[in-house]
């Protein structure tokens, strides 16, 4: 049974490459999300619920329960999917990603939910200010955040604001369908990460179980900043299940 790992926003397949690289398993995937560096399907709108679909169509394509990661609002994809679709998921990971009624979105998705603060920040976005804002705000290392900004096309620019806007009510209208989780869980998540507070991480490891919740000494982007960390955590999960 492999591994999926899911990014989050603004990111690609390539943010688990740190992760990739000290995984023992070679049965490892990542994933892109449509918009996300790959293409979008036709008629697909990119909000939550449609990429949750899309999840859901792939794995069922994989034929076998999965171990599954996921990293921002790839923690909140996958614990949905999780939740609706448990014969899907033999164990689920994730981080960094709240699903909860009481927590207020972050300032920058605030502007990307506004349909004209939002279109407006996109298309003033450059390439060096918001590699300089990664860099300040959430201590991503400089070489990966200018990586990270040098996929952020037009495409995904589009497909951000319409998640966004899709998921104002997001933590209220999918928190209460985590207690349907029944894979063993593991939350990780950085402590000093500004957007999404290391509160929610107790939080939502209560409400699906967790069989741990482990606080990392980092800001957002746990997978770039403790790759051998995260890899090491992923590991130790999964081979709690070796056998089932």
């Amino acid at each position: 049974m492999p591994a999926i790992l899911i990014h989050g926003v603004p990111d690609t397949h390539r943010v688990w490459a740190g992760v990739r690289e000290h995984l023992t398993r070679t049965d490892v995937e990542a994933w892109d999300l449509p918009g996300f560096g790959a293409p979008r399907p036709d008629g697909f709108g990119s909000t939550k619920e449609e990429y949750a679909d899309w999840l859901i169509s792939r794995l069922e394509e994989v034929g076998e329960p999965v171990d599954l990661v996921g990293h921002d609002w790839g923690c909140i994809l996958t614990a949905r999917v999780a939740s609706l679709r448990p014969d899907l998921v033999r164990t689920w990971a994730g981080g960094n990603g709240p699903i909860s009624a009481r927590y207020v979105w972050h300032p920058l998705a605030r502007i990307w939910q506004d349909p004209v603060e939002g279109d407006r920040f996109m298309a003033g976005l450059t390439q060096d200010g918001f590699a300089g804002d990664l860099i300040t705000g959430f201590e991503v290392p400089a070489g990966l955040a200018r990586e990270m900004v040098r996929h952020v096309d037009a495409l995904m620019r589009d497909s951000v604001l319409r998640l966004y806007r899709s998921a104002v009510r997001m933590g209220e209208e999918w928190e209460p369908g985590l207690a349907k989780m029944i894979a063993p869980g593991l939350v990780f998540w950085g402590s000093r990460d500004p957007a999404c507070p290391v509160e929610f991480a107790g939080e939502l490891g209560r409400a699906i179980r967790a069989e741990h919740v482990i606080k990392l000494d980092c800001n957002h982007w746990t997978v770039l900043q403790r790759p051998a960390r995260v890899a090491a955590l992923l590991e130790e999960h999964w081979r709690r299940r070796e056998g089932d």
